[in-house]
């Protein structure tokens, strides 16, 4: 009944109807209901076909499959620090911003009004006034409130600030396509992303509910480049420049030991190469899987997948926000899906101390994804987003270590209990269905 709705033609067959029997209030509203639909619903499926796990996470088949697949190739000598939580992250790249020479680009969806992103404007106008091209690209309905005392301190230092795809009537085929990426590129080698923007609510250490808990990595080295070209795009497609040399693209050097891919995921490729890796990882799990993710709402593919992959014996744990999540719609789709899931044995851990916020994944100890993607589908089929993929097995065993300290913060939902839950909550649940595709 939610696709039924959700569909564009039953809409459109109402207004003709409408049309024909002189009803031109009916006509009109549901032909505006039919172009809301029309804009809105995805326009990309998940692959239904092909998800075998004839070969294993740690084989050389997986790694090119994944490279192939994506059409993003493993590049070596990069280095990659794990970073949790804001009093970790936001030193370290207000650090980046001071140490910068040439260039800083960053691509955010949420820039906000406070004293984070007023430390920021003030960090990034000294380096613009000191002669640093500093280009910000924000997202227009995520950063819409980032005021004006941060904007006349980035402009008047000479940064440059770009909206992408802000709300016009001739943009409106495209209103739903938001930027949801977050990064922060210095000097095109040293880049910052993962799932947190600037914003007062990302500072502390996740102790309490006014501090979100989330993860950052710092990259530095050739597997940053990806990142500065899908800035790069979006800059383009935005202002109309084209961004060159080295300023933005330096010679490519060695800056550790790690093999990272940089996945830069867009509606305009027809596919999300990002959940391509999520369910080429999940059915070549042998050992472990560990999610964490704030906005978990599997589609029939991922759930598949997930049971599959319980059945062959395989650990899988699934940690998502719990009553501190900021998304309603997002929540009550979220526990409407799981019921396979726990029926199966998998453990969902609702993290209940603050908003839990990062997106990442650590398969078989070895595979590990840190990005900006929620396992949902306005991810998957709407936004612009970016994950980087590393196969390492200290970065592994770290990840891992990381998920099950933050499981003390965790109450595990078992199936009993979600099986008798009341009338009011499945109530909720209900209507939240018809708006899953879009939470």
């Amino acid at each position: 009944m939610r696709r039924l709705l959700w569909s564009w033609w039953p809409w459109a067959i109402i207004a003709i109807w409408a049309v024909v029997t002189d009803r031109w209030g009916w006509a009109f509203s549901t032909s505006v209901i039919g172009l809301i639909t029309y804009l809105t619903m995805p326009a990309v499926s998940p692959p239904r076909y092909g998800l075998s796990h004839e070969f294993d996470i740690e084989s050389d088949e997986f790694l090119d499959t994944i490279a192939g697949a994506s059409s993003v190739p493993f590049v070596k000598g990069n280095s990659i620090e794990l970073l949790h939580n804001g009093d970790a992250f936001y030193p370290r790249m207000l650090e980046a911003i001071e140490a910068a020479e040439v260039s800083i680009t960053i691509e955010a969806y949420i820039y906000w009004a406070g004293e984070v992103g007023l430390q920021f404007a003030r960090a990034l106008a000294e380096r613009a006034a000191a002669g640093v091209t500093v280009k910000i690209l924000l997202d227009a309905i995520g950063s819409s409130n980032i005021g004006h005392e941060i904007l006349k301190t980035l402009e008047d230092a000479g940064c440059q600030v770009a909206w992408y795809n802000p709300i016009h009537w001739y943009t409106l085929g495209r209103f739903n396509n938001r930027t949801h990426r977050k990064s922060l590129i210095v000097d095109g080698h040293i880049a910052f992303t993962g799932g947190a923007g600037i914003a007062d609510h990302w500072r502390g250490n996740a102790r309490n509910p006014g501090e979100w808990r989330d993860t950052q990595i710092r990259l530095n080295g050739p597997a940053v480049t990806p990142l500065q070209a899908g800035f790069a795009h979006n800059w383009q497609q935005t202002t109309g420049e084209l961004l060159s040399g080295a300023a933005y693209y330096p010679p490519s050097k060695r800056r550790g030991h790690l093999s990272a891919q940089t996945l830069m995921s867009s509606p305009e490729s027809g596919g999300s190469i990002v959940r391509t890796m999520y369910y080429l990882s999940i059915v070549c799990a042998r050992k472990s899987i560990y999610i964490a993710n704030p906005y978990f709402i599997p589609d029939a593919v991922a759930i598949e997948t997930l049971v599959d992959a319980k059945t062959r014996g395989i650990d899988v744990r699934i940690m998502v926000s719990g009553i501190r999540n900021d998304n309603w719609i997002a929540r009550q789709n979220s526990t409407r899906l799981i019921g396979r899931l726990l029926e199966a044995g998998i453990q969902i851990l609702e993290y209940n101390r603050t908003m839990l916020h990062q997106k990442t994944m650590v398969v078989d100890g070895v595979w590990v994804t840190v990005g900006t993607t929620n396992f949902d589908d306005r991810s998957f089929s709407h936004n612009e987003e970016s994950n980087v993929c590393i196969f390492d097995r200290g970065l592994g065993a770290e990840m891992q270590q990381i998920f099950r300290v933050d499981t003390a913060a965790c109450d595990r939902v078992e199936y009993d209990a979600w099986k008798h839950r009341g009338v009011w909550a499945r109530t909720q649940e209900f209507v939240a269905s018809f708006f899953e595709e879009q939470a």
